[in-house]
C-alpha cells in the first residue's frame, strides 16, 4: 500500500512538471508595446517630472519596440502635458514604431482645448473611445475623460451630469471628486456592457484599457470606478485592466480581475515603458526602467470571486 501510494505522488509530480513545461512552452499570440504618461512639454522640471527628457524616453522606448518587434503599441494617455501645441514633436518620435499604434486621452491631453469631443482627431485616433479586435482577444479602450470639468463646457448637459456626479462624490466622502478626474457617461457605459457581452459571447481573450485606474481606489481612480468595476466582473473572460494616470504605478486584484497601473515615463531620469505578452493562458507585462514586470496567470471561472 505505501508503495502505491509513493507512486501515485511521483506520477502527480511529474504530470504536474509536464502541465507546467507545456504551459511555458505554448506559443505567444501577441506582443504589445505599452506607453503610459510621457507627458511631453517645453517646460523646465517639476520635482521628479522631467518633461523635455519625455522626447529622449520616447525614441529610446520606440527603437526597444522596433527591435522587440512588437505586433502594435497602446498609449494610455498623456502623450502630452499641456495640450496639443505640444504634440507634432513627440508623435512624429512615436510615428516612428514600424506596427500600429493605439492611444488613449488623458487629462493632460486636453489642456487648453476648446473641443473636448473632436480631440481625439489630433491624436489619429478612430474615435475617444473604441475597441481592436485581433485573433482571440479584443481590446477596449476606454474614454475616462469624458465626464470631467477639462473636457465638457459650461452650461452643456455634459458640464451638468459631471457636476451632479462630483457634488454625490463629495457627499459620499470620496476623495477623486477631484478636477483632474474624469468619468465614463451613460452612451459609453452601455457601448462597453454591449463589447464585453459580445466578446464573451464569442469566448475571446478580453483586456480593458483607462486612463484613470478603477483599481485600487487612491483618490486617482475614475469619478464612476464602482460602477464600471462592477460591470466588467461580470464577464469571466477580462484578463486585467491596464491603466496610467497614477505615476508611481499600483496593483490590486478585483473580483479575481487583475488591475495594473502602468508607471509613468514623465517621472524620474529613468525611462518607464514594456512589453506585454499574450498568451493562452496567462499574460506577461516585461517592463523596462521603472515599470514593473508582472506575470499575471488565467483563472479558472470556479476561481473568480463572486
Amino acid at each position: 500500500m505505501r508503495h502505491s501510494h509513493l507512486l501515485r505522488f511521483i506520477l502527480l509530480l511529474v504530470f504536474a512538471n509536464v502541465l507546467r513545461v507545456t504551459a511555458q512552452e505554448l506559443p505567444c499570440q501577441f506582443r504589445i508595446g505599452l506607453i503610459a504618461d510621457p507627458q511631453y512639454a517645453d517646460l523646465e522640471d517639476r520635482g521628479e517630472r522631467r518633461y523635455r527628457q519625455s522626447l529622449q524616453k520616447i525614441e529610446e522606448s520606440v527603437h526597444e519596440l522596433n527591435n522587440q518587434a512588437v505586433d502594435f503599441t497602446f498609449v494610455l494617455g498623456d502623450l502630452v502635458d499641456q495640450g496639443i501645441n505640444d504634440l507634432p514633436r513627440i508623435a512624429e518620435r512615436l510615428a516612428k514604431l514600424d506596427a500600429p499604434t493605439f492611444k488613449l486621452l488623458g487629462n493632460h491631453d486636453y489642456v487648453h482645448t476648446e473641443d473636448g469631443k473632436n480631440l481625439y482627431k489630433a491624436f489619429d485616433m478612430p474615435a475617444s473611445y473604441y475597441s481592436v479586435n485581433k485573433g482571440d482577444w479584443v481590446f477596449i479602450l476606454l474614454n475616462t475623460n469624458e465626464v470631467s470639468q477639462y473636457a465638457t463646457k459650461v452650461d452643456t448637459y455634459e458640464r451638468i451630469y459631471w457636476q451632479r456626479q462630483q457634488d454625490s462624490l463629495k457627499r459620499q466622502g470620496r476623495t477623486n471628486a477631484a478636477l483632474w478626474n474624469g468619468g465614463v457617461g451613460p452612451q459609453q457605459f452601455a457601448w462597453l456592457k454591449g463589447q464585453l457581452d459580445e466578446a464573451q459571447n464569442a469566448n475571446k481573450h478580453i483586456l480593458v484599457l483607462t486612463h484613470h485606474p478603477l483599481f485600487p481606489e487612491n483618490g486617482l481612480e475614475a469619478l464612476n470606478n464602482r460602477e464600471l468595476l462592477e460591470l466588467i466582473a461580470q464577464f469571466p473572460n477580462v484578463r486585467a485592466v491596464l491603466s496610467g494616470h497614477h505615476h508611481a504605478g499600483n496593483f490590486g486584484v478585483y473580483k479575481g480581475i487583475p488591475m495594473v497601473t502602468l508607471e509613468g515615463m514623465v517621472e524620474g531620469r529613468d525611462n518607464a515603458f514594456g512589453v506585454l505578452n499574450c498568451f493562452i493562458d496567462r499574460i506577461e507585462i516585461h517592463g523596462k526602467g521603472r515599470l514593473t514586470s508582472r506575470v499575471l496567470w488565467f483563472p479558472r471561472k470556479a476561481d473568480r470571486k463572486k
